[in-house]
């Protein structure tokens, strides 16, 4: 494969927002009422708190895009305040988090699905592997058919969300929250297995990809604009979509139907609306995981081709297709994601999603917290300090709500790549970039 020049700019405002909110708005929504509904009103608690602390990794992450609208996003920025070792454990994560999280999404898809042809469960593990591959195939084409994915799918997924959230309102309307459990003060704490500090950490994993338009910076017309605008704007919406309707279904549904349901959504919808509505929501959740993973696998091989750019991941990820596509970057990327689904199929599809989505956020968290910091060492915004340090202490308290468990995961998670960095700067890196300071920020693309 030829190296091309550069990247093609493919990407508008529409597409960066599609790209945010796709990324978020997808298996957590369909799938998060049922992880959550154990935790009753604490879990609501945990939404708002987190769509707070999202709002404002959303100024971090658009403050730092405008000031070095550089392809890698966190990468780019750890490295500009930290330099390359700090930047590689951080990307390291980030990559690590996104094998993790893609299989996780893919469950999404198979999940409510299963509930429509329950045959499919025998062979959820090879659907899945095939959504994955297809979706790989298709980001090694080129990034506008991505786009016009991402923004069809975006567009889609919204028909189920309005439907969920206008039964909520008849529902609570006519009288019908009165199924909810009542709002008890005692019942409320910070602490414990389904205190709000844990149900913080579970909602989370719905607000990953608030960074996504900032990882392929280099495929955005006037990214400087762009992507703060596409950041902002797409937390802020998706944030009260998930705060009202999964906390509706959470509540206004039987906790134990909920807990034990591959699409609670479907389950509310049919409720009230009858089976084949809810058949109807199933197939729309399954195709908005399905538009969350095409975002996904964008990501998980742009952030990979940006590193070994930079020198700290192997030479050859770094090779442009003639198509300017990081095809083996790609490929890698669903090699590891496909590991990760084998060692863990044979797990319950509940069980499985919740364990993956823990161990993406843990790893995500740290993401979160050096970008704040980041941002606050780069002068990305004088008069938005306290923004980044709020955005710091809401990491730092996520990761202290994961617990035990989720921390020496996430500790792991960072050393397990520490041997590939010496490695590869042993060798020399993998282009000019790697011995050369980070490039200077551009304005708008070329």
């Amino acid at each position: 494969m030829a190296s091309a020049p550069a990247p093609k700019r493919a990407f508008g405002f529409w597409i960066c927002l599609a790209l945010v909110i796709g990324n978020m708005i997808g298996s957590g929504f369909f799938l998060l009422p049922a992880t959550l509904a154990p935790f009753g009103w604490n879990g609501v608690a945990g939404w708002i708190m987190t769509t707070a602390g999202a709002l404002c990794l959303a100024v971090v992450f658009g403050s730092l895009a405008r000031k070095f609208p550089a392809a890698g996003g966190p990468y780019a920025y750890s490295r500009q305040a930290f330099g390359p070792f700090a930047a590689f454990v951080v990307a390291w994560s980030y990559w690590v988090s996104m094998w993790i999280g893609n299989v996780a999404i893919a469950t999404g898809v198979v999940a409510p699905l299963s509930t429509v042809f329950p045959g499919i469960t025998r062979h959820s593990a090879a659907i899945t592997l095939g959504l994955v591959w297809s979706l790989t195939a298709i980001n090694c084409i080129g990034a506008k058919t991505v786009g016009r994915i991402q923004l069809v799918t975006t567009i889609l997924k919204f028909l189920p969300l309005a439907a969920v959230v206008l039964l909520a309102l008849l529902v609570l309307g006519s009288g019908g929250g009165d199924a909810a459990p009542a709002l008890r003060a005692a019942d409320l704490g910070f602490v414990g297995a389904t205190g709000i500090a844990a149900a913080a950490t579970l909602t989370l994993w719905s607000f990953l990809g608030l960074e996504s338009a900032t990882v392929p910076a280099e495929r955005v017309e006037n990214p400087a604009r762009n992507i703060p605008r596409a950041t902002l704007i797409g937390v802020a919406v998706t944030g009260a979509v998930y705060t009202f309707a999964c906390s509706s279904v959470a509540l206004l549904l039987p906790t134990e139907q909920v807990a034990n349901s591959g699409a609670p959504m479907a389950d509310f919808i049919g409720l009230h609306w009858g089976g084949p509505a809810a058949t109807l929501i199933a197939l729309f959740a399954a195709l908005a995981a399905f538009g969350t993973l095409n975002g996904w696998v964008l990501m998980q091989g742009e952030l990979p081709w940006a590193m070994a750019k930079d020198g700290v991941f192997p030479a050859w990820l770094a090779k442009l297709s003639r198509r300017g596509t990081p095809v083996r970057a790609h490929v890698v990327a669903s090699v590891a994601v496909t590991i990760v689904l084998l060692l863990n199929y044979s797990r319950t599809m509940p069980d499985l999603f919740g364990f993956l989505i823990l161990l993406a956020t843990a790893a995500s968290l740290v993401v979160y917290l050096v970008c704040s910091l980041a941002a606050i060492r780069l002068g990305a915004g004088r008069r938005l300090i306290p923004v980044f340090l709020l955005g710091a202490l809401f990491s730092l308290w996520a990761i202290w709500g994961a617990g035990y468990e989720a921390m020496i995961w996430g500790a792991a998670l960072l050393a397990s790549g520490v041997p590939l960095y010496f490695v590869t700067r042993a060798r020399g890196g993998s282009s000019p970039a790697a011995a050369a300071p980070p490039a200077a920020p551009r304005g708008s693309g070329a």
